[in-house]
């Protein structure tokens, strides 16, 4: 991971995921954590998706 993955994980959760892998099934899911968890759903899903090989 770069720092400006880390950045956006933290910051725009959904943003980094589609950068990652693209507007696929991850994507979704993230932006769905994001809003019905205020946030923090989908930083801690960003993070995970971002440190897979």
């Amino acid at each position: 991971m770069s720092i400006l993955d880390i950045i956006l994980a933290i910051f725009l959760p959904p943003v980094a995921v589609f950068l990652k892998k693209g507007a696929g099934k991850d994507f979704i899911i993230n932006i769905l954590l994001w809003v019905l968890l205020f946030g923090l759903g989908g930083i801690i899903h960003a993070f995970i998706v971002l440190s897979k090989k």
